[in-house]
Order: C-alpha cells, then sequence, then structure tokens
C-alpha cells in the first residue's frame, strides 16, 4: 500500500480525484493538505471536509496551507467560470456546513512531520499550485531526498495553455512556486494537460451516478455537470470534462497508465508567457514528463471506482 499526502485547491475535478483516492485499496490516504486556487484556502479547506464528510470517511484528517503565493502576495482571481463561486459548482448553499473540524497543524509542518517520520515511504500529490510544497522545501529542505516521490498536475509542455495560452492554471497561479520545485532535485512526474485532456468523463455517465450511487451520486453528478457545462462553452463539441486531477491519481497507482519523458522544466516568471512550462533547461533536474495516455484504460479504471 502507497501512503500519500493529497494537497488540493477543492473544485470539482480535486473531488472526484479525492473520491477517486478514497477508493482505491492500493492508498492509504494520510491526509489532505490545502492550498488556494480554484477558491480561496478557507473554501478549499471546507470543500474538502464536505467531500470527505459525503464519502464517509471523516477519519481523514484536513490541514489547511498556503492563502496566497509564494512571493507575490494573495492572487485572489479565482475561476468562478469553472468550478462555481464556491468551488462545487454552486452547491454549497443547500449543504448543512461541514461538521468535521480542519486540523490545527499547518499544512506545511504536517508535510514535513509524515516525510520525516516515514522516509522514502511518502508519495505526495499535487493537484493545485506547489505553493504549500515549496514552502516546506525552503523550510525543511532535508526532505528532499525523504520524498518516495512527488506527482504534480499542472503545467503544458508540449501543447497549448488553458488559462493562458502558453499557461496552465497550476502553474500559473504561482510560477515561482513551480520553478523552485523544478529545480529541486526531487523525484518528480508532471502530469500535465499535454495527458489530461485526452481523458474525457462522458457526460452519460452522470445519468448512472444519479440512478445508482445515491445521495452521494447525485451530489457528484450535480457538481459535475457544472464542470461539463464549461467545457461545452469553451471546447464546442466536446462530450464531457478533462479529468485532471484524477489522472494525477490514477499515476500514483499504476504509472503504466501514461508514457513517461525526461526533460529540464524551467517556468517563464514574467510577460506574455509567464507560468508557461519550457523543457531544455540546461542544467536542471531531470523531471518525468507525461507525454502519453492510455486514455480508455485510466477513464475505465477510474469509473470503476470512484463512487
Amino acid at each position: 500500500m502507497k501512503s500519500i499526502i493529497l494537497d488540493v485547491d477543492t473544485g470539482i475535478d480535486d473531488s472526484l480525484a479525492i473520491a477517486y483516492a478514497v477508493h482505491s485499496p492500493e492508498l492509504e490516504i494520510l491526509g489532505l493538505t490545502t492550498c488556494f486556487g480554484n477558491v480561496s484556502v478557507e473554501k478549499a479547506t471546507r470543500n474538502s471536509r464536505l467531500v470527505l464528510e459525503k464519502l464517509g470517511r471523516t477519519d481523514i484528517p484536513v490541514y489547511a496551507g498556503a492563502g496566497e503565493t509564494l512571493k507575490r502576495g494573495l492572487n485572489g482571481d479565482y475561476p468562478r467560470v469553472v468550478h462555481g463561486d464556491d468551488g462545487l459548482g454552486n452547491l454549497i448553499d443547500a449543504e448543512p456546513t461541514p461538521e468535521m473540524a480542519t486540523s490545527e497543524q499547518h499544512a506545511v509542518d504536517f508535510l514535513i512531520e509524515q516525510v520525516k517520520s516515514k522516509p522514502g515511504k511518502v508519495t505526495y500529490i499535487c493537484v493545485g499550485p506547489l505553493t504549500n510544497l515549496a514552502l516546506a522545501l525552503q523550510k525543511a529542505p532535508e526532505i528532499t531526498a525523504l520524498l518516495e516521490e512527488v506527482i504534480i498536475m499542472g503545467g503544458a509542455v508540449y501543447t497549448k495553455g488553458n488559462i493562458t495560452p502558453h499557461a496552465e492554471a497550476n502553474i500559473h497561479r504561482d510560477p515561482d512556486a513551480a520553478d523552485f520545485v523544478f529545480r529541486s532535485n526531487l523525484p518528480l512526474y508532471l502530469v500535465g494537460l499535454d495527458v489530461t485532456m485526452q481523458t474525457l468523463l462522458p457526460t452519460e455517465e452522470l445519468a448512472i451516478w444519479r440512478e445508482q450511487k445515491g445521495e452521494v451520486g447525485s451530489f457528484f453528478a450535480d457538481m459535475t455537470e457544472f464542470y461539463i457545462d464549461f467545457y461545452k462553452k469553451t471546447n464546442p463539441g466536446i462530450k464531457g470534462c478533462a479529468l485532471h486531477d484524477p489522472l494525477a491519481v490514477g499515476v500514483a497507482i499504476d504509472k503504466s497508465f501514461v508514457k513517461l519523458k525526461p526533460e529540464r522544466l524551467w517556468v517563464e516568471l514574467e510577460g506574455e508567457k509567464e507560468g508557461k512550462t519550457n523543457p531544455n533547461a540546461q542544467g536542471r533536474p531531470l523531471v518525468n514528463v507525461c507525454a502519453d495516455v492510455d486514455e480508455e484504460r485510466f477513464v475505465k479504471h477510474f469509473l470503476g471506482r470512484v463512487l
């Protein structure tokens, strides 16, 4: 069993990733750590607790992390058209306040503590900005040699961006943190738009969730419908939504879902291409970039266990 920490900025595809991880027997979830990104860190923390309550896993602790970028202060331009004002497709007003409490320890300290107590045995999956990880590396650089692996949903190395023509959203939200992590010598796997845009959740699956998965299925279907509607508006003719964050969890479970290409990455920190993830950076450590994906096999695996 693989011990993981899942770092989330809980919006809709984060919620799907949490559900996928919860229902994967290969994974032991040590905790969720939260960061700003799709929403504020406060909303991401609340959403994470709500999703865990829906899934019946209030035993998994949630640790609040970074509320602003590594060097540039607060970035409050949240993608409301993608995830809703609340991050969960504007469903939160109909839901009671989560009963489970947020853990008092800061996410960065939790990460450092867990990695030091389980050297070589913790996988860190980050599906939001890389701020918490960068802060942890600055505070305790010795964990670089102690993490088993780090799997990042972010970047667009060989394809166009999504938040700008050049940049993927998670990297763009805190490019300084991303560039710092890419220089870190960590065992990194980058799950970017190059592969995630090939993995679509079919629209017709939502009806199955509503019919067969009860209240939880209806909650996830309603939330995901908001996400799919955004994709339909921005990608005419598309028949679903991309499984960005779930694919990062999938790579933790089974790396044969993807084909890897080693690259030396750097991030543009200013100008028109700010946040762009570039290969061929001389002198940088190698990063395992996901260059292709067996989308049919992955989507089948995801649908077989998400709910």
